[in-house]
């Protein structure tokens, strides 16, 4: 069974930051896609930022891009998420999700391209 557990979020003010971390219980993470995603109240869920299963290709949404790092430890099964300079539209439940298909590609950025979910850190930043 596939699970992934988020952690690391909670209430900062406007220019602080936060890591975020997502630990997989995947036997071959290595060779996987892991994406990061955010759903804030009201709005549907936005992808943030994704990368791939060697860390050589990475993929920023705009909003974040400059300000989010994207990384991966292959010996943990975890995936990271540096957040700085955050902003009070970053408040949002954040989600890790992993794409199990593998190869040499543009990270994945659509919902419908993952095959599990988290169950999401939540995210505030104060103004």
């Amino acid at each position: 069974q596939v699970q992934l557990v988020e952690s690391g979020g909670g209430l900062v003010q406007a220019g602080g930051s936060l890591r975020l971390s997502c630990a997989a219980s995947l036997r071959t993470f290595s060779t996987y896609y892991m994406g990061w995603f955010r759903q804030a109240p009201g709005k549907e869920r936005e992808f943030v930022a994704a990368i791939m299963w060697s860390g050589g290709r990475i993929y920023y949404a705009d909003s974040v891009k400059g300000r989010f790092t994207i990384s991966r430890d292959n010996a943990k099964n975890t995936v990271y998420l540096q957040m700085n300079s955050l902003k009070p539209e970053d408040t949002a439940v954040y989600y890790c999700a992993v794409d199990r298909r593998g190869g040499w590609r543009i990270p994945p950025s659509k919902l419908e391209e993952y095959d599990y979910w988290g169950q999401g850190t939540q995210v505030s930043v104060s103004s």
